[in-house]
């Protein structure tokens, strides 16, 4: 069950609501009356509906406020939490350090989630809040979708805020977005030079998936990932943009066999795409390059890859 426990907020109530539509969780909310009770009514009604958990979203502050204060204390009292977590933005800097010692002074913290880590702050503020609050940081937000949270792990934080990449992260979003059956028979056809146009539209849709590409290059190791992020990330999806657009815009005969693809061909996919013939010429271009660094790939066994890592 989840709990509206914060009526000062525009829409919080009902964002709220929304978020429990969306993830099929009851909502307990009443604006006329006030938080504590709000909040033992519910636990109440908790309990006898017979819910494992109840999480209650309180009301927050840029700035310490003693009236917010003495509100948390008295929800504490009706309902002692086993769990307090204070949601912190990661892009507000130090002043986030003011915040995390208020809270802690007049209510009990057991962790902290930091938001807003798919930005440019590479987590100074984590560091900077684990070590004057002594509370440890339990999650973290890298967006505003539903999936966009993990559980922290500080060698994956510090590789992140050394530029070191984070392999695990991408490993495992990489698992959450690609289908391993599909991703499989696509790397034997690879290996085999069977790859095809239809494969590759298949494979920019399941990147896709994983997130931003921003954040995704950022989760790259090395010098592959210093030259990604030399790239402007809006380039690449606007590029991933036209090339779906010109592939769905081919037949499936002309995705399989690209060797079809004569001049009259690519004015048609081009006036079907919106795009210009020479975008046709230039993506059947980097696919035969793809091709030819998939066969160069089946001759040495797949020795020749370790490059592209060092």
């Amino acid at each position: 069950m989840l709990v509206a426990g914060d009526p000062y907020r525009p829409a919080a109530v009902t964002q709220l609501q929304q978020l429990g539509d969306r993830i099929d969780v009851p909502v307990e909310a009443d604006l006329n009356v006030k938080p504590p009770e709000l909040v033992r009514r519910a636990f109440d009604k908790a309990e006898k509906g017979g819910y494992g958990i109840m999480i209650v979203d309180t009301a927050g502050r840029s700035q310490l406020d003693a009236e917010l204060m003495n509100e948390l204390k008295a929800i504490v009292e009706k309902v002692p939490p086993v769990e307090t977590m204070l949601v912190v933005d990661s892009m507000i800097g130090q002043e986030a350090l003011n915040i995390a010692q208020g809270f802690r002074d007049n209510v009990s913290i057991t962790g902290l989630m930091m938001t807003k880590m798919d930005g440019d702050s590479r987590g100074g503020a984590a560091i900077s809040i684990r070590s004057v609050t002594g509370v440890p940081i339990k999650f973290l937000g890298t967006g505003e979708k539903l999936d966009a949270l993990e559980v922290f792990d500080p060698a994956r934080m510090s590789s992140r805020i050394l530029g070191m990449g984070d392999m695990i992260g991408l490993i495992e979003k990489a698992e959450a977005a690609f289908d391993e059956q599909m991703s499989q028979q696509t790397a034997d056809r690879m290996m085999k030079g069977q790859f095809t146009l239809e494969d590759w539209l298949d494979q920019m849709k399941q990147m896709k998936k994983m997130g931003p590409l921003a954040q995704i290059m950022d989760m790259l190791p090395g010098q592959l990932g210093q030259a990604a992020r030399q790239v402007d990330p809006k380039e690449i999806e606007k590029t991933f943009k036209e090339s779906e657009a010109i592939i769905n815009s081919m037949t499936r005969h002309e995705r399989r066999n690209p060797d079809i693809l004569n001049a009259s061909r690519r004015r048609r996919i081009a006036a079907g795409s919106g795009m210009e013939v020479q975008a046709v010429n230039r993506l059947v271009k980097q696919f035969r390059e793809t091709q030819k660094l998939m066969k160069m790939m089946q001759k040495t066994d797949g020795k020749g890859l370790g490059k592209l890592f060092r």
